[in-house]
């Protein structure tokens, strides 16, 4: 486990962003050490799952800061934290200092470079069981990763290193796409070992967690048929979560539960939603979520130290099966689905999420779906980071948000001449 440790904390210093410089240190591993053995590519893996989610600079924190703040989930308590009050305030004074979307951009291109040589070196393993379980796990950060991109920007990196190429966002989430079907083919042809799953951290529920993500980047590039299948194939009343410790502590307490001095909960009744698509005073999801009892009001999966944040929850898989059918005019399943997650109690979700609030009565129309789909989307995901995409997709008006996507970071523009020009809003 030293050794796996080691490897982690190795591949932190190689960061790849658009300024790529080399260095070489004659003390230090070397890359066929460090991408050569299976203990090594796993300290590298296990070291995705920490830019991932650790810290303040951590993608998990920066997408739900950047996510919460544009679209009206949350506002600032403290406009001394500069970043957060920009994102605020939206439009012009979002530019391409702000230090969560660089940390967004960089940490996800960070984690694609090393998910890369992942992927290439557990290929080459002999043990066909244990390279499953590293290009299975692994490919779950690549494909968040490029999925994070992609909902912030409008156009992504092809590649990693300097001078790279930009392609439309879609492209973003056909590539995780890809890769998510490239694993899970390694995974029906090998089963995931016991060995490797005991070696990297608890908490989530791989294969289920692939099939979650091909669902929610089918739905966001409009293959509906595509995401009905994958829905279909996750396991509803199964965790998956990114466990956190006394000393890896969940992101979104250790930075703004705790302090209440970052940013809080807009308004714990409406959530940020506008008229005719506020939550119902009586849905039990509302004290899930939120409290009255400090100035942040965080509370759901910010509300603790330790408290697992979902990768995914049971009851976004469902109302993707409600998307997808509505969107393919088959009106009558999409309310079935749509009815699930509304009447769903608490005690029935293996999160404790549930609105518990009578069905809607049909027939309604297949726009009337859709905007009932996007109000249980906005409730039953609350924080998750996905609200911005759901606006676009969903034709929201502008005024309900504060930008439509972010500009690219200084640091990537002022390194590489092929970086887009910046949205105008």
């Amino acid at each position: 486990m030293k050794r796996i440790i080691y490897c982690g904390m190795l591949l932190t210093l190689l960061a790849q962003t658009a300024c790529k410089k080399d260095y070489v240190n004659p003390n230090a591993a070397t890359d066929a050490q460090v991408f050569g053995s299976s203990q090594s590519l796993t300290g590298v893996a296990i070291g995705l799952q920490r830019v991932y989610t650790a810290g303040r600079a951590s993608s998990l924190y920066n997408r739900t800061a950047i996510n919460g703040l544009l679209t009206n989930e949350l506002i600032v308590l403290n406009v001394g934290n500069t970043g957060e009050a920009q994102l605020q305030t939206g439009g012009g004074s979002v530019d391409g200092t702000n230090t969560l979307l660089g940390g967004l951009w960089t940490s996800s291109n960070k984690i694609l470079y090393d998910a890369d040589r992942v992927l290439s070196g557990a290929a080459a393993l002999g043990d066909k069981n244990y390279a499953s379980g590293l290009i299975a796990y692994t490919t779950i950060f690549k494909a968040l990763a490029l999925g994070d991109l992609a909902m912030f920007w409008e156009k992504v990196p092809t590649s990693t290193g300097t001078g790279v190429s930009f392609a439309d966002r879609t492209d973003g989430y056909n590539r995780a796409i890809a890769a998510i079907d490239a694993a899970l083919s390694a995974v029906n042809a090998n089963a995931i070992s016991a060995a490797f799953l005991a070696n990297i951290p608890t908490g989530i529920d791989i294969v289920n967690t692939l099939y979650a993500l091909k669902a929610r980047y089918s739905l966001f590039v409009g293959n509906y048929a595509q995401a009905l299948t994958a829905a279909n194939a996750v396991d509803l009343t199964k965790k998956s979560v990114f466990n956190f410790s006394t000393v890896n502590l969940n992101p979104i307490f250790e930075t703004s539960t705790s302090t209440n001095n970052v940013y809080a909960i807009g308004d714990v009744n409406t959530l940020g939603l506008p008229a005719g698509l506020q939550p119902d005073p009586s849905d039990k999801r509302l004290p899930f979520y939120t409290t009255t009892a400090y100035a942040s009001k965080i509370a759901g999966f910010g509300s603790g130290t330790v408290t697992p944040f979902p990768i995914y929850l049971p009851g976004e898989i469902t109302l993707i099966k409600a998307e997808a059918y509505a969107r393919q005019n088959d009106l009558t399943n999409a309310l079935i689905e749509l009815n699930k997650v509304i009447t769903k109690q608490p005690s029935a979700d293996p999160f404790g999420v549930g609105a518990g609030l009578p069905p809607l009565v049909g027939p309604l129309s297949q726009q009337q779906i859709l905007d009932q789909i996007y109000k249980q989307r906005s409730i039953e995901l609350f924080m998750s980071g996905l609200k911005l995409e759901d606006m676009r997709r969903f034709g929201r008006p502008t005024a309900e948000r504060k930008r439509n996507f972010l500009p690219y970071p200084f640091q990537e523009r002022d390194n590489n001449t092929n970086t887009p020009p910046d949205p105008p809003f």
